[in-house]
C-alpha cells in the first residue's frame, strides 16, 4: 500500500507540472500573438494618420489651385463640394446594400428610426381551432 501511495503522489505531481507547463506555453503564445497584433495595429494607425495628412494636403492644393482663378470663397465652396461628393461615394461603397440601386423599404416594413425589419401585423386577431364564442 505504501508503494501505491507514493506512485499516486508522483502522478499528482506530474499532472500539476504538466498543467503548469501547458499554462505557461499558452500564456507565452498569447503574449507573442498580442505583441504582433499590437504592432500591426500601430502600423495601420500610422498609415491612417499619414493618409489623413495626405488628404489634407491634397485638399489645400485643390483649394489653392482653384483660388488662382476664382475668388477665395468660391474656391473653398468648390473644394467643400468635391470633398462632400467623395465622402458620399465612399459611404455608398462601404454599404453597397443601402446604395441607390437597392429598393427603399416601406414605412411599415422597418421599426421606426432603425433598419430592423418588422413582421406584418395581421388585420384580425388569431383564432384557436375548436373554440367558439360562448356567452
Amino acid at each position: 500500500m505504501d508503494r501505491l501511495d507514493h506512485l499516486e503522489h508522483l502522478d499528482k505531481h506530474l499532472v500539476d507540472e504538466l498543467a503548469q507547463v501547458a499554462r505557461e506555453t499558452v500564456r507565452d503564445e498569447l503574449r507573442e500573438q498580442t505583441r504582433r497584433q499590437r504592432r500591426r495595429a500601430a502600423l495601420y494607425a500610422g498609415s491612417g494618420a499619414a493618409a489623413l495628412y495626405a488628404g489634407a494636403a491634397l485638399t489645400v492644393a485643390l483649394g489653392l489651385g482653384l483660388a488662382a482663378g476664382l475668388p477665395d470663397w468660391a474656391a473653398a465652396l468648390i473644394t467643400a463640394a468635391v470633398l462632400g461628393a467623395v465622402a458620399y461615394a465612399l459611404r455608398a461603397a462601404a454599404r453597397p446594400d443601402h446604395g441607390p440601386t437597392a429598393p427603399a423599404p416601406g414605412p411599415a416594413e422597418t421599426a421606426p428610426g432603425t433598419d430592423i425589419p418588422v413582421p406584418p401585423m395581421p388585420s384580425t386577431p388569431p383564432t384557436v381551432p375548436g373554440t367558439h364564442d360562448r356567452r
